[in-house]
């Protein structure tokens, strides 16, 4: 119907057109017309006039022959052919003006003719047009109905959905309210773990305190043949009671003791050993002599060649290992939230306790300068910090939004730099227990190491920074051609060892900030945004482990690649750590492996 409708309207139109048109162009030529008609009639006058003046000359000449006078009939008749010719001319000369105009009217009729079938043309152009647009106009209409059908569609969707959003959102609040409870309790069963641990820790300290008293008193009550030239020192009862400590700094008195005529009984020796915290063994001549070397003392730096231990360190992957400054405890840290201490004897590492407490998987690990602390940094966006002695929880620093990939001591052990995922480093004080200082760094940060003012920190973006402690300012910039992983400085702090993703192990001199060495070697690869490397003690050779399960150790002053050590590690190996005595290196990987390596 609505089809029909249009159809009748248009042709309506059309008519309504043309009639205007006829009018219009019928006005044009009335005038016309209407004077070829007075033209038509002035020619039968002028033939009726011809007849007449035909008939009255045949009339006059009948009279004059019939009448007298004829002479003035035919002066009268010569005025009359005179007075009909003057009209004959005039009514030629209007006949030709008219057929003048008639000549212009057929000729405007014409171009009429032609504008009209022009307009024509158009009109039948034009019909197509409209043609065409009913079509598009019938298709759009559908379309239009589609889209409001599909709107109405996705309106009521939108409603649906944003009841679904309202209902989740709701979900959403009660979930995070219940996520709040549950950290709020699970932190408070954790204080309440680590209070349990240390508890634990305590009664083991105390029993182990009350065993070594009992020995010591049992010792003492032996009868033994006394040397007068040798002293035995012993502790004050009363000063072990009061601290729970054994340490070298509570002696309490020395007595003058008697000669003994032979060597005093080995558990006597571990005893007196276990309170000076340190183990000793009988040479050739029965004299006791310590196992390491004192601390910060490097008496020669042996290149590794040989595995003498390879054990199973963690549960899953090690991320970290360090040596204690005293050579003797190794520390390791991996996935399974823990940092295992190892004591190295003859060869070997031999379990000395687990440091728990932590959430997430270890990153890195570092010993204060007198060994007595740990400090771990961990994926749980903390750090923890231990005592070695006990294995007591003594600091949780958390304030990073992003997991904490490094954390060292500075010299005076006193602060701490953290540097994390989320593009930050803070600054810690032990002693209030606070940041004092956070500095954006625009990228995340892979490692540090420190100085006494300054902090150089390794980042994702390719730059090694040096920053300023006091001024929280940025001193220097050095970027290198791939993501930075790891940072060490050597034994008199001139020199920084770096390794990045590029597969290069670069030395920088820190007296002009510049790139004095660069190692590499085929077949080596950096495993990881991770992988740690370092320093030899006394700063004559590098060591890094490799994707492959390689370790390569470097010699600093020739800048040649020195050993090559494989068939041990399974997997990337993610850090390396050289012993302060430069007796012993060590590397763990991937996997659970931690091998400890020597030139024995």
């Amino acid at each position: 119907m609505a089809g029909r409708r249009v159809e009748c309207t248009w042709k309506r139109h059309v008519v309504e057109q043309l009639k205007q048109r006829d009018r219009v162009q019928r006005q044009a030529f009335e005038e016309i017309i209407h004077q070829y008609n007075r033209l038509l009639e002035k020619s039968d006058l002028q033939s009726v006039l011809s007849e007449r003046l035909q008939t009255e000359k045949y009339e006059l000449q009948n009279r004059h022959d019939v009448s007298p006078g004829a002479e003035s009939l035919q002066q009268e008749m010569a005025q009359i052919r005179i007075r009909h010719q003057e009209e004959l001319t005039e009514l030629h000369k209007k006949r030709g003006e008219l057929a003048q105009s008639v000549i212009e009217l057929n000729n405007l009729i014409q171009q009429k003719d032609k504008e009209i079938q022009s307009n024509e043309a158009k009109m039948l152009e034009y019909q197509q047009q409209i043609s065409q647009l009913e079509g598009e106009s019938r298709d759009l209409r559908n379309s239009l109905a589609d889209l409001e059908r599909a709107n109405q569609t996705l309106r009521d969707e939108y409603d649906a959905l944003q009841i679904t959003f309202s209902a989740l959102e709701e979900k959403l609040r009660k979930t995070t309210e219940d996520n709040q409870e549950l950290v709020q309790r699970w932190m408070a069963e954790k204080a309440q773990e680590a209070n349990r641990l240390n508890a634990e820790n305590e009664k083991d300290s105390r029993r182990r305190q009350a065993k070594l008293q009992k020995e010591l008193a049992d010792a003492a009550k032996e009868p033994l043949p006394i040397d007068p030239e040798d002293d035995i020192e012993v502790l004050s009862e009363d000063s072990g009671k009061a601290t729970g400590e054994t340490s070298p700094n509570r002696l309490a008195s020395r007595t003058p003791s008697k000669r003994l005529s032979q060597p005093p009984p080995a558990g006597i020796l571990d005893s007196i050993s276990n309170i000076f915290g340190r183990k000793r063994s009988l040479n050739s001549h029965g004299s006791p002599e310590s196992v390491e070397a004192p601390s910060g003392v490097c008496a020669e730096v042996r290149v590794p060649s040989t595995a003498l231990h390879v054990f199973d360190a963690h549960d899953g992957e090690v991320n970290a290992v360090r040596f204690s400054p005293g050579s003797r405890l190794l520390a390791t840290g991996g996935m399974d939230r823990r940092v295992k201490l190892w004591e190295v004897v003859a060869g070997h590492c031999e379990p000395k306790g687990a440091l728990t407490g932590s959430n997430a998987g270890i990153t890195s690990i570092e010993f204060d300068s007198a060994g007595s602390y740990l400090l771990a940094a961990s994926n749980d966006f903390a750090s923890r910090i231990w005592t070695v002695d006990d294995y007591r929880l003594r600091h949780t620093l958390t304030g990073h939004s992003g997991k904490v990939l490094s954390a060292r001591f500075l010299l005076d052990n006193a602060r701490i730099v953290s540097g994390s995922y989320d593009r930050t480093l803070k600054l810690w004080d032990l002693r209030s227990k606070v940041c004092m200082k956070t500095v954006f760094a625009g990228s995340s940060c892979n490692d540090i190491v420190c100085t006494e003012q300054c902090v150089m920190s390794g980042h994702f973006d390719k730059k090694v920074r040096f920053w300023d402690i006091r001024s929280e300012s940025i001193v220097c910039e050095l970027e290198l051609l791939g993501r930075v992983t790891s940072l060490d400085l050597n034994h008199d702090r001139t020199e920084l060892l770096t390794c990045s993703r590029d597969d290069l192990v670069k030395i920088i001199d820190l007296r002009n900030n510049a790139v004095r060495q660069t190692f590499s070697a085929q077949g080596f690869k950096c495993g990881s945004d991770f992988t740690r490397v370092t320093f030899s003690p006394d700063g004559s050779y590098v060591a890094a482990g490799s994707a492959d399960g390689v370790l390569y150790v470097w010699n600093v002053l020739t800048g040649k690649l020195d050993k090559t050590l494989d068939k041990n590690h399974s997997s990337a190996i993610n850090s390396v750590s050289w012993s302060p005595s430069g007796t012993y290196v060590v590397s763990v990987e991937k996997g659970s492996k931690a091998v400890l390596w020597s030139d024995l």
